[in-house]
């Protein structure tokens, strides 16, 4: 019979476990690297804080809890922070984020919603990146 810290040992396990999967997923399906950054941001640092929680519960008390302890607070302030780097460093860059016209043009099942970006004919400099490489 499993005591009730071992059951919550297992809960944080199964949770943990299923946020990571969920990262990995995001990273794997989603289309741009803004979308691919929120999923590892979010999903990634919840699964990893939930690990870490298991393990500091299983540790019951002491110096190795506290480190845990430690962990998941320099966890929850360093991923989001790194992820936000990233995708403001992508921004900065001039990549721009996918847009339901984007799923049109590959043949995509996209809907009738206008496109986040500047049309075609809006666009100042022709759809070039700031290498002179084209976005599509």
């Amino acid at each position: 019979m499993a005591t009730v810290t071992e059951g919550a040992v297992i809960a944080l396990l199964a949770g943990g476990l299923f946020f990571a999967f969920v990262a990995a997923v995001g990273l794997v399906r989603l289309p741009d690297l803004y979308t691919r950054a929120h999923s590892a941001s979010k999903s990634d640092t919840l699964g990893a804080v939930l690990t870490l929680g298991a393990a500091a519960i299983a540790f019951d008390s002491g110096v190795d809890t506290l480190k845990l302890v430690l962990l998941i607070v320099f966890m929850f302030i360093t991923n989001p922070t790194a992820a936000h780097a990233i995708a403001r460093a992508a921004a900065d860059q001039g990549i721009d984020p996918w847009t339901v016209a984007d799923a049109d043009e590959d043949g995509g099942a996209g809907d009738a919603a206008e496109p986040a970006g500047p049309a075609d004919g809006d666009d100042p400099d022709g759809g070039a990146v700031a290498d002179g490489g084209d976005r599509r």
